[in-house]
């Protein structure tokens, strides 16, 4: 990333990011413009250019960020122990990530068309690795007779779009705790694999 002599990158630069992911959750991907985001910023236009090269790689930067952190967090909290156990410990995990970072998640799956295709290839492939955690649960847990899941891999995308579901309708000031709502989504899962 560019820097201007002077400037503040370590500031301006997350504050770019930041507004970028506020107007591209909140207006879309393509009727976000860089002075839009500028502006967010409180900078001229052409000085975002020595943060970024284009609105292509903001977005990129985005889901990217997005896809290393989930995945960097499963790795630090991951559990031990038999295949029902990592499985409860993975769809705990799935919906508090995905609650406390809401715009994320709606930029990750809803703006996956317009990335480039090198960079789709680049997002996919990570979010492959983070549902190859969970198809490898689902596969543990089958091969010892604790699942009934005939493809884990389609096991895998269903229990996924179920989990990441509770961002649509979820809100803190409801009447269910994110406890409640892990507890409700655990039994489901369970119940969806159980042999």
């Amino acid at each position: 990333m560019a820097r201007t002599a002077g400037s503040h990158s370590d500031i301006t630069g997350p504050r770019v990011m930041d507004a970028a992911l506020r107007l591209f959750s909140r207006h879309g991907f393509a009727a976000v413009s860089m002075r839009q985001i500028a502006a967010e910023v409180g900078v001229q236009a052409g000085a975002l250019y020595n943060y970024t090269p284009d609105k292509q790689t903001l977005l990129y930067d985005l889901m990217r960020a997005h896809m290393e952190g989930l995945l960097q967090a499963w790795q630090d909290q991951a559990s031990t122990g038999d295949a029902l156990t990592r499985l409860e410990a993975f769809t705990r995990f799935h919906i508090r990530y995905h609650l406390e970072r809401p715009d994320e998640v709606f930029i990750s799956y809803m703006e996956l068309r317009n990335l480039t295709p090198d960079n789709f290839r680049l997002i996919e492939a990570l979010r492959r690795r983070y549902e190859n955690e969970l198809e490898n649960i689902l596969r543990d847990g089958t091969a010892k007779g604790a699942f009934d899941v005939p493809d884990p891999r389609v096991a895998t995308m269903a229990v996924i779009a179920m989990v990441t579901g509770v961002t649509t309708w979820y809100r803190t000031a409801g009447r269910l705790s994110v406890d409640e709502v892990q507890q409700i989504y655990w039994r489901m899962v369970r119940k969806a694999v159980s042999a």
